[in-house]
């Protein structure tokens, strides 16, 4: 696929399968934390609770040079109190403890908990990585790294951790519609968590730390910045299969081309395509390549924020890397998701019941927003009240501006949970409390 020459919409590609840096951190014996890590709006006391544990870490790992795979004791001190922990800083390299940064000090806490996914099929292969969810081995990563888009079922997984380690690892669960899976490592070991942040509360200009194995190359970090919230993408998988469920119009019905994956090491884009989801990203800069898919951005704290899926090409997907322009599942959204994936290995999503356009496309139009061509009977909108030609303009707060953007979020939100909707009706706002239907 080439790029559109007469609209210039780049596409879209998985990544996987196979940031502005802060202030230099002073000494450990200073027991000082400089006041800009806080940013204006917060004051030292908060600057010392919220991040002298990110800075402990990362001077102790420095206390190790360039060993990898060396554990230490980490020394978390504030103003009141010392505790001590472990941790591991394999693949992190410190030669210069007198420039430790933020970005040092996230990776060495995130590390642990980032895994290196190698899938072998019988049509092939590949690299993608992974976040480790909880102590007894289960990964979160992409479903088309799991499957290499759906493209093989039976699979032999391996899963190297961040000492090293290789793991056999079988699928848990997984998940489509919006391209995750949950893996379990077959074997004992120590698996250091991830730490969950709220995506809802990012910013556009946070910090991102992306860490991962772009290319095969294990425990790689870059940096970047929120560039885009509650951003909508198309995606063509052959992962999902066609359905009439959907809560919008055709594919490239907009005038545009549903997009591919791009897949890394070693794996190649499937021929037969089934569908095109629709899913919601987080924007960042942070360079994201082939192979990063399934694995951590994380904020400045080392906490996820997300799960690493796809990027933006200029044009051909061959030789493509990174411009710029990369994206990840928001973390509520993974959190949900992997959870219903290791309970009951499915995941639910939420079903509007309508056929949806784009309102910016409508003649005579003068708003964007998501144009209602009929509320399918007794479906979740109909029995709402939402009619045909209304304009759904917000969802559960987040704003709607075309058919992809609704579609997304409704997919966010769990099957037979409620919604709040914002409708345009004749140029009045109205809101509606939805009880959504679950896709199947």
């Amino acid at each position: 696929m080439t790029e559109n020459s007469d609209k210039g919409i780049p596409e879209y590609y998985f990544p996987p399968v196979g940031d502005g840096a802060a202030p230099p951190v002073p000494p450990v014996a200073e027991q000082v934390v400089p006041e800009t890590f806080a940013g204006p709006a917060m004051v030292r006391k908060n600057t010392q609770s919220k991040l002298v544990p990110l800075v402990a870490v990362a001077v102790a790992a420095a206390l190790v040079g360039g060993v990898s795979g060396a554990g230490m004791a980490i020394y978390f001190s504030n103003q009141n109190s010392t505790t001590s922990a472990t941790t591991a800083v394999q693949g992190i390299t410190i030669n210069d403890t007198d420039e430790v940064s933020t970005v040092t000090a996230v990776a060495a806490k995130a590390s642990p908990s980032v895994v290196t996914i190698s899938v072998n099929g019988s049509t092939g292969g590949g690299t993608g990585s992974g976040v480790i969810l909880n102590s007894e081995g289960y990964v979160l990563t992409n479903n088309h790294v799991a499957t290499m888009d759906g493209a093989a079922t039976d699979v032999t997984i391996t899963v190297q951790d961040n000492d090293g380690n290789i793991y056999p690892a079988s699928i848990v669960g997984t998940d489509p519609t919006v391209d995750m899976a949950v893996l379990k490592i077959e074997g004992k070991g120590t698996f250091t968590p991830i730490e969950w942040a709220d995506s809802s509360k990012l910013n556009v200009g946070d910090l991102t730390i992306a860490l991962g194995a772009p290319l095969g190359l294990a425990g790689t970090v870059t940096t970047g910045i929120v560039s885009a919230l509650n951003r909508s993408i198309q995606i063509a998988s052959s992962a999902v299969p066609e359905s009439s469920g959907s809560d919008s119009g055709a594919p490239g019905s907009d005038g545009s081309n549903p997009f591919n994956f791009d897949f890394g090491q070693g794996q190649t884009q499937t021929q037969t395509q089934g569908a095109v989801i629709s899913i919601p990203v987080i924007q960042t800069d942070a360079a994201i390549n082939p192979g990063n898919s399934g694995g951590a951005l994380l904020d400045s704290q080392g906490r996820l924020i997300g799960i690493n899926v796809a990027i933006a090409s200029a044009g051909s997907s061959e030789g493509s890397g990174s411009i710029g322009v990369g994206f990840a599942l928001p973390s509520n959204l993974a959190k949900r998701v992997s959870a219903e994936l290791i309970a009951n290995q499915a995941a639910t999503h939420g079903l509007l019941g309508a056929q949806v356009s784009d309102a910016a496309a409508k003649e005579g139009s003068t708003a964007v927003g998501a144009f209602i061509e009929e509320a399918v009977k007794d479906g979740a909108a109909a029995n709402a009240g939402i009619k045909k030609g209304d304009i759904v303009t917000q969802f559960n707060g987040v704003r709607i501006t075309d058919a992809n953007d609704l579609t997304a979020q409704v997919r966010t939100a769990a099957g037979g949970s409620s919604a709040t909707i914002v409708v345009n009706r004749g140029g009045e706002s109205q809101t509606v409390k939805v009880t959504l239907g679950t896709l199947k």
